[in-house]
């Protein structure tokens, strides 16, 4: 059971990190002087990708931190 919590809150992380990257890399591509216009309407739905990645990370980190938390009150019950 708390290693499927932890798995779970590490792949939220593992997921808002890897939509943190595309979200990044789509913001700096339409940020290049190449960029054209009809292409910059990216732009708005990166920087909103951006915060809920952020979230998201935020979000599993407090599920592994709980995992942690339980596990260790766990263990020091039995001991």
């Amino acid at each position: 059971m708390i290693s499927d919590t932890l798995g779970a809150g590490l792949t939220g992380i593992q997921r808002g990190l890897d939509g943190l990257r595309r979200d990044a890399r789509t913001i700096a591509d339409q940020t290049l002087p190449r960029a054209t216009a009809p292409a910059r309407d990216a732009l708005p739905d990166a920087l909103v990708g951006l915060r809920q990645d952020q979230i998201q990370v935020a979000a599993g980190a407090r599920v592994v931190r709980a995992a942690d938390e339980t596990l260790g009150t766990l263990l020091d019950i039995r001991a």
